[in-house]
């Protein structure tokens, strides 16, 4: 049995005292104690080395640590983090050995190492915990766009981010500090994409301005004129951001890593950063979806060039054609029936259902984008 806590030191006393004296015997003084034979001859052999000291706790740290981390690694590790302080241990080490460091520890140890050196937020490392979230199949299945809020910079004006996201490989295509939100601004840019990485399959916006409308009529001119460029859009549910849950997680990294860091003073010195920022998040900063890969390792342009020139609109065949008037009514059976404003100035095809004959559905350039009911 242990020595009694309470009186730890003066057992301890009165046992050595005891063992010292004249015909002293061991064993009967260490039950009178109620310890064990070994723990009295190592406290009597203390006391006989060192004196009153050797009755003192001794650390339980071994003298040697072969499997410590060498110093110069931990700080490595220190240096990498305070360069990237959002980035947790997986990030860090795929990081520093993808940048030629072959010595870092596992990331449990570098987890060890943050907290040692006060680098570790317990509260901030659980709302990083993966999570595992749907995926498309190929690069350029969907593309994934939206604003992050709108920030001041030091001049007095607003900086709107606009980006854009490949959802296969969370490759971030594009990332415009814009002055507004405006259908012009997002067309702009979309067009320099389009021709830097070709045509996506399909892309997925929230139901904001300046891509999303009513429920009834939910296309705008920007999603049109996608149309017209053969890429159909998909809206998130209204009040549900995390159907664009890829591009809302981007969000918060981009908040975390960048925005919360700097104060920009102008537009200009925002897409600087904005650049800078981007190339280490395709290129360099590890992702927890892909296997600690950076996105650039999982994305490939597409094969769907963008043509500087529209091509004319395909409709089904024995499409019945009208051209939307205004207020983006089309004239069918007598009756004007409401398309959108969208599409003023366009031709549209109207089709009848293969099963019900009253029942009309409406094609541009080959996709339907409205039914209606001959008999209401």
């Amino acid at each position: 049995m242990p020595w009694k806590e309470a009186t730890l030191m003066s057992e301890r006393k009165a046992f050595i005292a005891k063992a010292l004296e004249d015909g002293a015997n061991l064993s009967a003084l260490c039950r009178e104690f109620k310890i064990s034979r070994k723990t009295g001859y190592k406290w009597l052999k203390r006391y006989r080395e060192e004196g009153l000291a050797g009755l003192e706790d001794q650390s339980c740290r071994p003298h040697h640590s072969p499997h410590q981390t060498a110093p110069e690694v931990e700080q490595v590790i220190v240096v990498a983090r305070q360069t990237h302080p959002a980035w947790g241990s997986r990030k860090l080490k795929r990081w520093l050995e993808n940048r030629g460091y072959g010595s870092i520890p596992a990331p449990s140890t570098v987890s060890e190492i943050l907290a040692r050196h006060g680098l570790l937020d317990a509260e901030e490392s659980h709302k990083h915990t993966p999570w595992q979230r749907f995926e498309m199949d190929h690069p350029n299945d969907l593309w994934q766009m939206d604003f992050k809020g709108d920030f001041p910079m030091r001049n007095g004006k607003r900086c709107h981010p606009l980006t854009v996201l490949d959802d296969h490989s969370r490759f971030l295509l594009g990332l415009r500090a814009c002055w507004n939100e405006t259908t012009e601004t997002v067309q702009d840019h979309l067009k320099g994409l389009f021709r830097e990485f070709g045509l996506p399959a399909r892309m997925l916006m929230d139901n904001g301005h300046p891509w999303g409308g009513s429920p009834e009529f939910p296309y705008m001119r920007l999603t049109v004129w996608l149309l017209r460029l053969g890429i159909p859009v998909t809206h998130g549910r209204p009040f549900h951001p995390q159907t664009q849950g890829k591009d809302e997680r981007f969000h918060r990294t981009l908040k975390v890593e960048l925005l919360n860091a700097s104060a920009f003073r102008t537009l200009d010195e925002c897409q600087c950063h904005f650049d800078n920022w981007r190339c280490l998040y395709n290129q360099e900063r590890p992702h927890e979806a892909l296997d600690l890969d950076p996105p650039a390792a999982h994305y490939h342009p597409s094969s769907r060039p963008f043509p500087e020139f529209l091509p004319p609109l395909q409709f089904p065949p024995g499409s019945i054609i009208r051209k939307v008037m205004a207020p983006g009514v089309i004239s069918f059976r007598g009756r004007r029936w409401q398309v959108g404003t969208a599409f003023w100035k366009y031709r549209v095809g109207l089709v009848y259902d293969d099963f019900d004959d009253s029942l009309l559905h409406v094609y541009f350039n080959n996709f339907r984008v409205k039914s209606f009911d001959l008999t209401a």
